[in-house]
């Protein structure tokens, strides 16, 4: 965006020095009805694009957002996450009706912007509620007060041409970062590149694995059974509320990454590891197919986390808190490794990945997997079968490093995934043999039901 302080045509907009000594940065609160959910939207969105801490970890750690009514964390959560997901359309809308862009100084008078934005164009609130709060925003920061009048005149404009200059863009193009659709141009092809940044673009619905009869729960929560069997769900509050997930009936997981755990075929009685396991989705597909599964993780809060979700389920697995590129243990009849990744295939239910994530992170990673795999494979007996996955889009994360490893790898070979593996989904698997989802499969007239997670996995076997 072009870097600037005043709207075009708004004349007199200039900043005033603040008189004075200088007090904390907030002043006292005004209790004005909407404005504390647009007060800690503006927290969360600061860190996010000024500190660079990932979105669900702003979520979970900005204590005021606890504070507020379920009604306002929703809300709460529709705003941020729409910024995130549009920042890029946003931020070339609001450049067209200022000079030189928001005070970089002042960055709170962007993220007020945005908020304002995204609320006229995307979330149906209020033009007026949506100006008069985000100017309000402003007014209660010490530092952004004074551009009160800037963030009124911006939002204005927005109100009066956001929407039409909104139909000439080509928003998938502008909300993803051009290192990434080059990437994806050149893996993908340029028309499959634009349909995953368009698929990006909407929120997607809730995916659930169910542990019997999904096609009932399908029905009892109004949804739809996918083809892969999980079933997909439009949720309206907290997903606590919903019907089954007290008795553990169902766990949240896309149905991309649902498919990694069933290439490892008959598993019962047979004892699993789970690699990098943590929140636990595989674990618990894996403990509900009677497998005996050791699950292992470097982060305890994550493990914790596992725990509970396996207590809901009434599922069992042993759990090791562990660095897995050093951990040993007797050899297991399978092995699943979901390694860390860059994520960029899950930017629909992450979008601040596109903007936190660089292409030099990926080199890095692709080191790190290259490690975890060799140490997947010492922990696979002869034999044994071994899942490597990332919800990563990127080659060099997968096909390069999975072809790389079975060339200096003697001692594995690849067991190529066929169509009826994937419930006949052709389009999941490469020529090699491997699968791999994109964000733009399993289109719908509905956005809220098209899409999937983009996933990675190949299947080797220890000889």
């Amino acid at each position: 965006m072009k870097s600037a302080r005043k709207p075009k045509g708004s004349k007199g907009l200039k900043p005033r020095p603040i008189a004075g000594p200088r007090g904390p940065r907030e002043l006292p609160a005004v209790d004005v009805p909407g404005l504390a959910v647009r007060r800690v939207a503006a927290d969360i969105l600061d860190g996010v694009l000024r500190r660079r801490r990932p979105l669900d970890e702003m979520l979970d750690t900005t204590r005021e957002l606890a504070t507020l009514e379920e009604r306002d964390r929703a809300l709460t959560r529709a705003i941020v996450s729409t910024v995130m997901r549009r920042l890029g359309t946003l931020r070339h809308l609001l450049g067209l009706f200022l000079d030189r862009g928001p005070p970089p100084q002042v960055p709170r008078v962007e993220t007020a912007l945005l908020i304002g934005a995204a609320q006229i164009l995307f979330l149906g609130v209020p033009d007026h509620a949506a100006v008069d709060l985000a100017v309000r925003l402003v007014q209660a920061d010490r530092e952004a007060l004074h551009f009160a009048g800037l963030v009124n005149a911006v939002l204005r404009r927005v109100t009066r041409e956001g929407t039409e200059r909104l139909a000439t863009l080509d928003t998938p193009v502008l909300d993803t970062p051009d290192w990434l659709l080059a990437r994806w141009a050149a893996t993908y092809g340029t028309s499959t590149a634009h349909a995953i940044a368009a698929a990006n673009t909407h929120e997607p619905a809730l995916d659930l694995t169910v542990k019997n009869d999904a096609a009932l729960w399908a029905e009892k929560l109004g949804g739809r059974m996918l083809p892969t069997g999980s079933v997909r769900v439009i949720a309206h509050g907290a997903v606590t509320a919903l019907p089954g997930f007290a008795e553990g009936a169902w766990w949240v997981q896309d149905a991309a990454a649902a498919l990694p755990a069933r290439l490892i075929g008959d598993i019962a009685g047979r004892r699993v590891a789970d690699l990098c396991a943590a929140p636990g989705g595989k674990t618990a597909q894996l403990a509900a197919a009677g497998a005996l599964v050791t699950a292992v993780d470097r982060a305890p809060g994550r493990l914790r986390r596992l725990a509970e979700n396996l207590a809901r389920l009434s599922l069992t697995a042993e759990s090791v808190c562990a660095n897995v590129a050093e951990w040993t243990a007797e050899p297991f009849d399978a092995v699943l490794l979901d390694a860390p990744c860059s994520s960029t295939g899950t930017i629909r239910r992450h979008p601040d990945v596109p903007w936190l994530k660089q292409a030099v992170d990926i080199a890095s990673l692709a080191a790190l997997q290259r490690r975890l795999l060799e140490r997947a494979v010492a922990l696979t007996k002869p034999g044994g079968t071994l899942i490597y996955c990332t919800c990563s889009l990127e080659p060099e994360e997968n096909e390069t490093v999975i072809a790389e490893f079975i060339a200096r790898e003697p001692s594995v070979r690849r067991a190529p995934i066929t169509a009826a593996e994937v419930f006949g989904q052709a389009q999941f698997v490469t020529p090699d043999g491997d699968l791999r989802t994109l964000p733009c499969h399993f289109p719908d007239a509905d956005s809220r039901f098209a899409g999937i997670d983009g996933f990675y996995a190949a299947r080797l076997v220890k000889k």
